[in-house]
């Protein structure tokens, strides 16, 4: 089995890849800036394919270069993804822009440019990483925040749309991970979020990475159009 994780060098990605990779496997996956960790991860097996996936171009060279590389996709996990806190009334033309082009369109474009090959064999995976911000939306994360319950919606309809043709389309939603731009927050403010988690820790990368690979086995064929939510508990 053959998968593409977008935005698969660092946090849920990296570990997304690397799970894959221990189940068998063969991934390739996108990276942007991440050199080092890219090339890391390659050496465990894994196909890098370095792209800007704020534009549409940049998303159809991804895809052409993961057909011509693998043959074919049987999963596509939509990962890439960056966040920001601003007030709404500070949030950017610019800012907008971007949070849309890499959280949404980029989805958008590469399940588009993916999605014939699967109709064609009539078999398919496919999982959006939203947030559960996209499902409550929070507080200086307006721009955020609906770009992923974006996500979520065009999880659904699509489900909706390509059942038929033996593709499932869900989406994870994940609360607070303990990755890179989690620890930007500082000692203080990672401890007062940790802190409003009933289970009482933030997530790992591989929390989100396990479902990744039971949303992707035979065994949940019959789950399509839902939104897994992993977080503790914060979104109930």
């Amino acid at each position: 089995m053959k998968a593409l994780v977008t935005g698969g060098s660092k946090g849920i990605g990296r570990a997304i890849t690397e799970d894959l990779l221990k189940a068998g496997w063969e991934v390739c996956f996108t990276y942007n800036r991440s050199e080092k960790e890219a090339m890391s991860l390659a050496s465990l097996g894994a196909l890098p394919i370095k792209a800007d996936l704020s534009e549409a171009e940049g998303c159809a060279r991804v895809c052409a270069a993961a057909l011509k590389a693998m043959g074919r996709i049987d999963l596509l996990v939509n990962n890439a993804g960056l966040s920001a806190q601003r007030l709404f009334t500070d949030i950017t033309d610019d800012e907008w822009s971007r949070m849309v082009a890499v959280n949404l369109s980029a989805p958008f474009y590469i399940t588009r440019g993916l999605l014939p090959s699967m109709i064609s064999r009539k078999y398919g995976r496919i999982i959006n990483i939203s947030s559960m911000w996209g499902v409550c939306g929070a507080s200086c994360e307006v721009h955020y925040s609906a770009v992923k319950a974006g996500l979520i919606g065009m999880t659904k309809a699509l489900a909706a749309e390509v059942a038929p043709s033996g593709i499932t389309v869900n989406a994870i939603a994940p609360g607070v991970v303990d990755t890179d731009m989690f620890r930007m927050l500082g000692e203080e403010t990672m401890e007062l979020v940790k802190n409003d988690v009933p289970v009482g820790r933030v997530g790992s990368p591989e929390d989100i990475s396990r479902a990744v690979l039971f949303l992707a086995d035979q065994k949940a064929s019959f789950i399509t159009g839902q939104v897994i939510g992993i977080n503790g508990g914060m979104v109930i």
